[in-house]
């Protein structure tokens, strides 16, 4: 394994809360990479942050008759809160607003504009002339020239998630006025992605043809045999980050050039901060740079980012982005405008301690070959009867029994039967097989081999009933007990990427030493006999019909 790890989040954009497919598609998995790399005692940072540059922040601000500033200042926070409430375990979370952020993009245009990586053209724009303003990106809509999708943005039809110009759509109107806009002359900066091509194919097709995502190398090849074009990086915009060289002035950097710079930008504040130096995770070779998106940021971060750094000459490349597919709600999909979500502020609010609840049914259920839908009917069911029937009823009856046989002091074992020996070398077999599937970004298989410890172990008293035999062989009980406790320590320790908050409580409850790792499940016992175990409490409840009918009515237009 690598000696660091930076691994990124995409960037949420500042112009509303996070939702479950947010959640799903890209911050519960990197927070299980995370959490995971750290169990292994592997140098970690975990960066994201605030994308509050772009045309969607001002178009609400206009909508709601107040500034750009006051609508990232909100969600800047909501998101930020909500995100540390769950528990995403960031290292840092900025924001690209910051003074760090707009030193750090005009550094970079300023030296790629230095290296003439850069070309300039002139061409007629989509213009709005009773706003008196150019429409970039989703200033403007139109039908997409792919897929006929008639609400495509100026930058994205999210039918098809293909990337689009302005002036790529059929029959334009301005998102502003409503009316339709006529051309007019402007001279942007272009970053002449043709020059990379090449090295695209050989870096990503050739290079990472085995270990990146079937997804991700589809994307990643239908644009370069489709041959790549120059993009602007600059946009006729009030709103957003000033071009630093003559002739950009009343221009801004693209939100796409600016936003992806946040992490480096977000690195040098963490740095700061901590006393720490940023360049080595972002420019030593011995660092593993992966980014965790959804599948519409693949063109930003397999082609137009990797340019850019490519460009800069001394940043290192990513080793992998493993993009999820898209999670859909209740059949439908996913629609800020249309309030058909699940908030993760309101979901915190009304679901008070079952973080955990939502990471395990997000991870179950996770999108990362195709989409996948979140139904609350599910949520209720692999809550009741995975969490709370397995994984929750098995530690209650272990921790149950042994404060009842033997005053929660961890008994002495005797001889190992068969079984007992299989559900040891099962245990110390199991932190492999979920690693290597965390390693390979399977994360809803590994959340599924860490189940079956919990399955495992209920059939284990179940077949060996322990409750029957200690008045007639209280030797063997003894055993078994052991044997089940080693078998509850060790999903102590690998549910804690996937459920961190039941991790730690029961942590607590067996009192298991805290530099008890990854490592030591495999160097079987965890726990020793006359170890005193903690008071035991609950890790899950059912929920019942009527919470889940108050979701579904919500949901209701």
């Amino acid at each position: 394994m690598s000696k660091r790890y930076t691994l990124t989040a995409a960037l949420p954009y500042t112009n509303g809360p996070i939702h479950i497919g947010h959640l799903a598609g890209v911050y519960v998995p990197a927070d299980i990479y995370a959490r995971y790399l750290r169990l292994r005692g592997k140098e970690v940072l975990f960066i994201c942050g605030s994308d509050e540059h772009g045309v969607a922040i001002s178009m609400k601000a206009k909508k709601e008759g107040i500034t750009p500033q006051e609508v990232i200042d909100t969600y800047h926070h909501l998101i930020k809160d909500s995100f540390e409430a769950f528990g995403i375990s960031f290292d840092y979370y900025g924001r690209t607003s910051s003074e760090v952020h707009r030193e750090t993009a005009q550094e970079f245009f300023k030296q790629l504009h230095e290296n003439d990586c850069f070309e300039t053209q002139t061409t007629n724009q989509l213009y709005d002339a009773k706003e008196d303003q150019f429409l970039a990106d989703r200033y403007v809509v139109g039908t997409c020239p792919k897929c006929q999708h008639n609400e495509a943005y100026g930058d994205q039809c999210e039918a098809c998630g293909s990337s689009l110009n302005a002036t790529d759509l059929i029959e334009p109107k301005s998102a502003l006025s409503g009316e339709t806009p006529s051309m007019k002359e402007t001279t942007h900066w272009y970053l002449p992605l043709d020059r990379y091509e090449a090295f695209l194919r050989t870096w990503i097709l050739e290079g990472h043809k085995d270990d990146w995502k079937t997804n991700v190398l589809g994307q990643v090849k239908s644009w370069l045999d489709d041959g790549l074009k120059p993009r602007a990086v600059t946009r006729d915009l009030s709103w957003g980050i000033p071009v630093p060289v003559p002739g950009g002035e009343n221009k801004v950097l693209y939100v796409w050039f600016d936003a992806p710079i946040g992490y480096i930008s977000a690195t040098k504040e963490w740095a700061t901060k901590t006393g720490n130096d940023w360049k080595p995770y972002w420019q030593d070779n011995d660092t593993e740079l992966v980014h965790f998106i959804g599948k519409d940021n693949i063109v930003f971060h397999c082609i137009i980012f990797p340019a850019i750094l490519k460009a800069m000459g001394s940043y290192i490349l990513p080793k992998n982005v493993p993009a999820n597919e898209f999670l859909n709600l209740e059949g439908q999909k996913l629609s800020t405008s249309k309030n058909w979500a699940v908030w993760l502020h309101e979901y915190l609010e009304e679901f008070p301690n079952k973080q955990d609840v939502l990471r395990y049914v997000l991870t179950a259920n996770a999108p990362e070959t195709k989409d996948n839908d979140f139904t609350w009917a599910d949520f209720q069911t692999r809550n009741n009867s995975e969490l709370v029937a397995i994984f929750g009823n098995f530690v209650n009856r272990v921790m149950v029994l042994m404060r009842k046989y033997y005053d929660s002091e961890v008994p002495t074992p005797n001889t190992n039967s068969k079984e007992d020996s299989e559900i040891l070398k099962a245990l110390s077999e199991a932190p492999k097989r979920i690693s290597d599937l965390l390693e390979s970004y399977k994360f809803r298989a590994a959340s599924q081999e860490m189940m079956q410890l919990a399955r495992m172990g209920n059939k284990y008293l179940a077949d060996e009933e322990p409750w029957k035999l200690i008045k007639t062989n209280p030797e063997r009980v003894a055993t078994i007990m052991y044997t089940a406790i080693q078998l509850v320590a060790g999903l102590a320790i690998v549910s804690e990427p996937f459920l961190p908050h039941t991790a730690e409580k029961l942590r607590k409850m067996l009192k298991l030493d805290p530099t008890t790792g990854w490592e030591n499940v495999n160097k079987l016992p965890l726990i020793l006999a006359k170890h005193s175990l903690g008071e035991a409490s609950l890790l899950f409840e059912k929920i019942e019909d009527g919470a889940i009918e108050t979701q579904q009515a919500k949901l209701i237009p």
